[in-house]
């Protein structure tokens, strides 16, 4: 080491250059680290890894020419299976392509989908090991590690009571960071403040929810909790709760409305969800209680209330609360309980945060990329009678007509019909058709074109919960559904759904070729083949899909289905229906990749 203290005119320029380059490495090196290990690269890469090899998209030229080739029939084998490291991938919550986004209202967490033509068109494979899921209601408290063995939360959370590999599963002990002991509990102690029991309340929103225990443990009680959360740096939190049969999806509070219409929820909660609710001039509160129903209840458990070090934090959110007439029902440690207004709030009043009613020209159920509005919803700008207390008890309300309805003319009639209508349908698809529904095998149910929610309002007394889905160009129907002690979300099926693969049991779709068509029109803004490749990726293997449509529509639909690798059968519609309808009920085959891949 002696040439260190030579003096720099006795250096060789040949040594000049090797200790330059040595500490150039080991200072990039050094910069890597705390990159990966200090900031939010770090997540996005690990997260994306698996899916990098998505991102090479393929002429689109080539792949117009491919669609049009399945949908004639004429592509004469199976759609080529997407590359290995794609198992999870969900193509509008990438983090390789959103880590590039904005941070600002986390605007870079939301949903972000790549064009069709960005989209390489392939079937996601399930991951090496992958068993058939545990059933319900055994998976509410176990499932399959090899389906989804991602150790990151288990390893983290543990501790806190959120799951723990054991052998070849991951276990839930039901537990969250508010309650480690297990959510049992802690909802134990909501009860002394919250009619949890007796049918008062029954629709739930349960935000930043992890592996959804709380959710899982209301379901007991009757009550029907929606659980969300990002997908963010635990990894498939999610993906965990709708593998347990937990309803689930992947949503961000950031820059848009929720996809949800006004007063859908009874009950709100916040364990620990760490959203900034007085941020922003209380925007995201303001947004929770466009989503509440009046006299439904807000909780919020965890910072700030009454946390160390977040004393203006705690005052702020008080504050809001009082602006908007909020009853306090009870502070318990850290957690807050309080009762929104049956009427409107108390606006216009003074308020440190500027809360202001919306104007008359604000539909309040528009959700779909709707930027937040800092206004507040007035209960007068929605029709009806909606207040929990006045609306009908559970399960009363699955069958009262209500007043929501009349967003259709002749809203009662055609909710009525309706319900008349898919009683029968579903009859004959279980004794006819011989479907699975009912049986073990069919938990986690979504219906894509969802209406009024006939079809889930006919399962009410099967193991299963349905994901209700209104096309955001179609009559914003979405708040009868919750009215009726339903839940669901607004989505344009000329986009990926926001959902892990392989999470759903069985989809059912009436009028597929209606949901890719301009409303009003025979044109079309999509095209069959990326829906199907769509449901083929939320669908589990083995899994059923059941779709009805014209005779044209579904021969179109069966070429499609062979592409996918689905084996269906196209059958005639009960025979009480009019019209010219087919059904058509395919499985969707447990193949796997080959070495090959």
């Amino acid at each position: 080491m002696g040439h260190l203290n030579l003096p720099a005119s006795k250096r060789n320029p040949r040594q000049w250059k090797l200790l330059d380059i040595i500490t150039a490495i080991f200072f990039g090196l050094v910069l890597l680290f705390f990159l990966l290990v200090f900031t939010p690269l770090g997540d996005s890469m690990a997260a994306s890894g698996r899916q990098a090899l998505l991102l090479s998209t393929s002429d689109p030229r080539q792949r117009h020419r491919l669609v049009s080739l399945v949908e004639l029939g004429h592509h004469h084998k199976p759609i080529e299976a997407c590359p290995a490291n794609s198992v999870d991938h969900m193509p509008c919550e990438d983090p390789r392509r959103n880590s590039q986004l904005s941070r600002e209202m986390n605007l870079y967490r939301e949903r972000h989908c790549p064009l069709p033509d960005e989209m390489p068109l392939c079937l996601i494979p399930p991951p090496p090991g992958y068993k058939i899921p545990v059933q319900w209601p055994e998976s509410l408290h176990k499932i399959w590690h090899s389906n989804m063995p991602h150790n990151k939360i288990a390893d983290r959370k543990g501790h806190q009571g959120w799951m723990k590999k054991q052998g070849p599963h991951f276990i839930f002990p039901g537990g969250g960071t508010m309650f480690p002991d297990g959510a049992a509990p802690y909802i134990e102690k909501l009860g002394q403040y919250i009619p949890l029991t007796g049918g008062t309340l029954r629709t739930a929103l349960d935000m930043g929810c992890g592996v959804a225990s709380f959710g899982g443990s209301l379901l007991s009680e009757g009550i029907l909790a929606l659980s969300f959360a990002p997908r963010d740096s635990h990894k498939a939190q999610i993906q965990f709760a709708l593998e347990r049969g937990i309803p689930a999806f992947v949503l961000m509070l950031g820059t848009r409305r929720l996809p949800f219409p006004a007063f859908a929820f009874d009950f709100i909660h916040c364990s620990r969800c760490l959203i900034p609710f007085t941020a922003y001039n209380a925007t995201y509160f303001i947004e929770v209680d466009r989503l509440l129903r009046p006299g439904g209840y807000l909780v919020i458990s965890g910072p700030p209330v009454q946390w160390p070090k977040q004393d203006k934090e705690w005052a702020d959110l008080q504050a809001v609360a009082r602006a908007l007439c909020y009853e306090l029902i009870a502070v318990d440690g850290n957690t807050v309980i309080w009762k929104k207004p049956d009427g409107d709030s108390c606006l216009p009043n003074q308020n440190e945060f500027g809360l202001e009613s919306c104007d008359e020209s604000n539909d309040p159920s528009n959700a779909w990329y709707f930027k937040l509005r800092r206004c507040v919803t007035s209960t007068s700008s929605v029709n009806g009678e909606y207040p929990v207390g006045i609306i009908p008890k559970w399960p009363d309300r699955l069958t009262r007509a209500p007043s929501r309805a009349l967003v259709m003319k002749n809203g009662i009639d055609l909710f009525r019909a309706d319900t008349r209508r898919w009683t029968r349908r579903v009859a004959y698809y279980k004794n006819t058709l011989n479907l699975k529904l009912g049986s073990p095998a069919v938990r986690n149910v979504m219906d894509m074109n969802a209406f009024f929610g006939g079809f889930a309002a006919a399962l009410v007394s099967d193991p299963v919960w349905v994901m209700n889905v209104v096309p955001a160009r179609k009559p914003l129907t979405l708040g009868v559904i919750y009215d009726r002690g339903l839940i669901g979300v607004y989505h344009d099926w000329c986009e990926p759904f926001s959902t892990y693969p392989r999470t759903y049991d069985f989809i059912h779709v009436a009028g597929i070729e209606s949901l890719i068509k301009l409303p009003g029109s025979s044109k079309s803004r999509c095209n069959l083949v990326d829906l199907m490749v769509e449901m083929d990726r939320m669908l589990r293997p083995e899994g059923t899909v059941v779709i009805r449509d014209s005779p044209e529509a579904i021969d179109k639909v069966a070429r499609i289905a062979y592409a996918v690798r689905w084996k269906a059968t196209i059958n005639f519609k009960e025979p009480e229906s009019h019209g010219r309808e087919k059904i058509l009920v395919a499985t969707k085959t447990f193949w796997k990749l080959t070495s090959s891949h």
